[in-house]
């Protein structure tokens, strides 16, 4: 038999809804520990040249948070929890914080979305999900999904809170696709990465005009990809698969910094224990 024939016996034996249910399951206990966890994040935004090099004539920004996940109870009973990733800013730059340091268009949101929550069980039904291979992420045996929303929702501009007027964030619901890299072992994801279907075209609302910026804009990039570590704790004896790194990109045409490449790095991560004890 051919090395090609195994192949796509193997790929014909895997079973996306099996493997669905067992990511299910983990994505609840990933949830369910996680919310005991902090971590330090240190962000670094990057501006880009046109070739998508370190662009040498501005200034690369650094900012260190401590983050945690937290939830927001559904409103109906029966769907999931809204998990999000809160922040609260430790440094800017190598120095404290200062009112102006946190007012940055560019700067991650205090409270963002949780990547995982869309393989909660009560979630995935919203993408399609097909087989994309067999592969491994640090020789960790993995397979491969990848994932489309199965519905194209209206793009929104939304002015950010506490931010000046001119600065503002891009929802563009179902305009992404992306791959999603499963340990055969355990069900855990050991990374995700995620990519826009197409150029996005929208209009910066008219009340939020910035001096030599065109209000028509065209966001022709956000690539992101997600890796995560196994991090052990003591007392008691603990492992948790949880984010390592992430790794973005995003290209939006007329903006004032039209291209910038995003790094987000989770260290010293603690855990939270009975007592109001935190474990390193």
């Amino acid at each position: 038999m051919s090395a090609a024939s195994t192949a796509a016996q193997r790929q014909e034996a895997i079973d996306v809804a099996g493997v669905l249910a067992r990511v299910g399951e983990q994505a609840e206990q990933y949830f369910a520990r996680a919310e005991s966890v902090v971590c330090t994040e240190t962000v670094r935004l990057t501006p880009l040249r046109y070739d998508l090099s370190f662009d040498t004539n501005s200034h690369q920004r650094q900012l260190v948070y401590e983050a945690r996940v937290g939830w927001d109870a559904p409103i109906d009973a029966d769907k999931p929890p809204d998990f999000k990733v809160l922040r609260e800013t430790i440094s800017v730059d190598g120095r404290k914080p200062r009112e102006k340091d946190e007012n940055s268009c560019l700067d991650p949101t205090p409270i963002s979305p949780e990547p995982l929550t869309m393989l909660l069980p009560g979630r995935q039904q919203k993408y399609q999900f097909t087989f994309g291979g067999l592969g491994k992420v640090d020789d960790r045996p993995a397979v491969m999904l990848d994932y489309r929303s199965r519905e194209t929702g209206k793009v929104a501009v939304t002015q950010l809170e506490g931010r000046p007027k001119h600065c503002f964030s891009v929802d563009t619901p179902g305009h992404s696709r992306g791959r999603i890299w499963i340990d055969q072992a355990t069900g855990e994801v050991l990374r995700l990465d995620e990519r826009l279907t197409g150029m996005v075209d929208f209009d910066v609302p008219p009340e939020n005009p910035r001096r030599g910026v065109s209000t028509a804009m065209t966001l022709e990039r956000a690539d992101s990809s997600t890796r995560y570590k196994k991090v052990r704790f003591s007392d008691p004896d603990e492992t948790l698969l949880l984010p390592a790194s992430v790794e973005s990109v995003t290209v939006i045409r007329n903006s004032g910094v039209p291209r910038l490449r995003t790094t987000q790095v989770f260290t010293n991560y603690r855990r939270f224990v009975t007592g109001g004890r935190i474990v390193q």
